[in-house]
């Protein structure tokens, strides 16, 4: 340290007379710091400081405002959906070639000395004028070819279902991560003040946990809100009958001053202020939360259009109602579980089976968005947390697969009628456009606006993303080929 410096140290006589000469030297900091940081968080208004999810622009020009996550949870079979491989049926029940024996057969725990090729009993179709070819898995959905990019060339390094569905959903094999619509509310606030921002549907179960759709080390205000598929989306909504509006605001009130003065001596308890918003949130949502949920006002030909009337589809439609009649109301963020594609035996029964349970919803709530149109500004993404494997397990059955498998996206943003990448002629390895799960995140945000890499949280001393850093990021991931 030089002497010029310490002979410019700052001489107070009192507390007061220190704050008053040093703040201009804080202020410096202070303003350093914003004037480095993200774009997108020196544009949030002066709400944001009062409110988390007050709406704020991005710092670059965006495609897509709202997100629909489609997500089958299991893995579906690419080679059976959407990756056609004529030359894995021709050499069906042969063993794997030689040439396949390298280090992730091993880490996939396949003994290819002793795995049989097994082709696809589907029947694949040119669909649209791009001619993209689908299986009739997804016939229904095939009819929407020319608005859907396909990547057939996905992959990641995990084959176990934690991990993967992890990595999906959050970027990092690691526990404690921030999901995908978490880092979105954190970039984009809400666009509606009377819904949850971040709104989770499930079918059946979710394996693994609730942090999949789990804040992480962001502050706990922007996790997923659970809604109920069957019955009441959202539970304990409904005040006691003898409470009236008046009575449960003084109520309201009262318990916000006590909240608001416990929270004084824990400012870092992102939790407990999460809990006070929920609060002021859950007595807005008493009149936006049965509105949202009643589709008795829907016409009969929307109703046919996702199934709503007609089994097997019925529950997942109402499922992908939801999600358009949400992103209509502002929600930014909705994703959908359906279970399970995890085929470890009579892979290609599961498939037709839960397809029959899908493909006519998603396929509805494609023309419902297109029509309406949403689907200009509403990104939908449909995945997996892997594919499966090309050769046979059990009784016809595939093992778990993330070396090669397919994904699709559409609207907000995406040119369709695209296919991106592809797998070697079997299906294992994706070989050409190598799309890793990182690209697909890096895309995601730059479709809603968003520089992946400028997208970040200070946390355990370093800037976290949501694509990684240090030995898990930083590989040159990019936000490439997926945007029209």
């Amino acid at each position: 340290m030089s002497n010029t410096c310490c002979n410019n140290r700052i001489q107070a006589r009192t507390r007061r007379e220190f704050l008053q000469k040093s703040s201009y030297g804080f202020g410096s900091l202070a303003l350093g710091y914003l004037l480095n940081g993200d774009a997108a968080f020196a544009s949030a208004t002066p709400a944001a400081a009062i409110n988390p999810l007050a709406p704020k622009a991005p710092p670059h020009p965006a495609k897509a405002k709202n997100v629909i996550f489609l997500f089958m949870e299991g893995g579906p079979s690419h080679v059976d959906t959407f990756d056609p491989k004529p030359e894995l049926n021709r050499l069906e029940g042969q063993l794997l070639p030689p040439s396949f024996l390298k280090k992730n057969v091993q880490v996939a725990q396949i003994n290819a000395k002793e795995s049989k090729l097994m082709g696809s009993k589907r029947t694949f179709k040119r669909y649209g004028q791009s001619g993209m070819e689908i299986s009739d898995v997804f016939e229904n959905v095939g009819r929407f070819a020319d608005d859907i990019a396909v990547v057939r060339s996905c992959y990641h390094e995990s084959f176990i279902h934690g991990p993967a569905l992890s990595l999906l959903h959050s970027g990092s094999i690691r526990l404690g991560y921030p999901s995908l619509g978490a880092w979105v509310l954190y970039g984009l606030g809400s666009e509606s003040q009377n819904l949850p921002a971040y709104m989770v549907m499930v079918d059946t179960f979710i394996r693994g946990s609730k942090s999949l759709f789990g804040s992480g080390f962001l502050p706990a205000t922007y996790q997923g809100t659970l809604v109920n598929t069957q019955g009441s989306p959202f539970e304990n909504l409904v005040p006691p009958a003898e409470m009236d509006p008046q009575s449960q605001r003084v109520v309201l009130d009262q318990l916000k001053t006590w909240n608001d003065r416990h929270s004084e001596a824990r400012p870092d308890d992102t939790t407990l202020q999460a809990r006070i918003s929920n609060f002021e949130l859950a007595f807005r949502m008493q009149t936006a939360a049965p509105e949202l949920n009643d589709l008795s006002k829907e016409p009969e030909s929307i109703r046919k259009l996702y199934g709503l009337d007609a089994e097997p589809t019925a529950r997942y439609g109402r499922m992908c109602l939801m999600a358009r009649r949400m992103v209509e109301r502002g929600v930014r963020f909705v994703h959908l579980y359906n279970n399970d594609w995890d085929g470890h035996a009579e892979c290609d029964h599961l498939h037709v089976e839960n397809s029959k349970k899908t493909d006519i919803p998603i396929a509805g709530l494609l023309a419902d968005l297109k029509q309406r149109g949403l689907l200009e500004t509403t990104l939908v993404v449909w995945a997996g947390e892997f594919g499966r494997t090309p050769v046979m397990q059990g009784n016809l059955g595939r093992d778990h697969h993330p070396y090669g498998f397919s994904i699709w996206m559409a609207g907000g943003g995406i040119k369709g009628g695209k296919v991106i990448g592809s797998t070697d002629e079997l299906g294992w390895d994706a070989v050409e456009d190598r799309v890793h799960v990182h690209d697909v995140h890096a895309t995601i945000l730059a479709l809603l606006g968003f520089d992946h890499k400028k997208l970040t949280f200070f946390d355990s001393g370093r800037d976290m993303r949501l694509t990684g850093v240090g030995d898990e990021g930083d590989h040159g991931f990019a936000p490439r080929l997926l945007q029209g």
